[in-house]
């Protein structure tokens, strides 16, 4: 059944491409507006890249976050959903792997032009942000699909999630940006490895606690 609903998201999302398409060109425009505001050396864009970039992941993470359970809301397919004998959180632990795998597709998209146009060098161990970015967009989807599910319902949904999910996401951004800072200064992994430890528990703790109450939010 996790299979099928991760499935049935992804293949939603690939006729309609209601998420993507919205996301990369939101990402592509702030980059565009970082890259023409910054007239700086590429000492200086390294500087102030991870932060950057973060912000813009965290934009476009919140407009798939607000279509998540838009289909479910507008036909009432999630009311049949909740009815079928299943866990509510398998639910859960479906869309937090649906939007982890769209929001990094729609990463893959934007980062070769944050790269080109913010002129900056990567360092030859890419894999370690791969790392960074999968961990991360994990504590993101965690902690989007609790707050969405909470908003879903609510009359002023699309003003509600914002305001709930920035402030909660915000001390796992700070760790991802400073993971992927130590990364592009390119020290070694064991001096800054107590950042990705932090973000490993934001997201077993974000990723356990909707699991569990996810039932008592779809209730409400």
């Amino acid at each position: 059944m996790f299979y099928t609903l991760v499935r049935k998201d992804l293949l939603l999302e690939l006729r309609t491409k209601e998420i993507i398409i919205p996301m990369f060109a939101f990402g592509l425009a702030i980059i565009m507006i970082f890259a023409l505001s910054f007239n700086a050396s590429q000492e200086i864009n390294h500087a102030f890249s991870p932060g950057l970039l973060w912000i813009i992941i965290l934009f476009i993470s919140s407009l798939g976050l607000n279509r998540m359970f838009v289909l479910e809301k507008e036909f009432d397919a999630f009311t049949l959903t909740l009815a079928a004998p299943i866990d509510r959180g398998t639910i859960f632990v479906s869309k937090v792997i649906s939007g982890t795998i769209l929001l990094l597709i729609a990463e893959i998209m934007i980062i070769p032009p944050f790269i080109i146009f913010m002129n900056i060098a990567i360092p030859s161990d890419w894999h370690i942000m791969i790392l960074i970015l999968l961990i991360g967009d994990l504590g993101i989807m965690s902690i989007g699909t609790i707050v969405s599910g909470l908003s879903m319902r609510a009359k002023l949904s699309e003003m509600l999630l914002p305001i709930l999910f920035f402030p909660l996401v915000s001390p796992h951004i700070i760790a991802c940006v400073k993971a992927t800072n130590y990364w592009f200064k390119g020290l070694s992994f064991i001096n800054w490895q107590a950042w990705i430890y932090l973000m490993l528990s934001f997201v077993l703790v974000f990723f356990l606690l909707g699991f569990m109450i996810f039932e008592y939010i779809t209730e409400e």
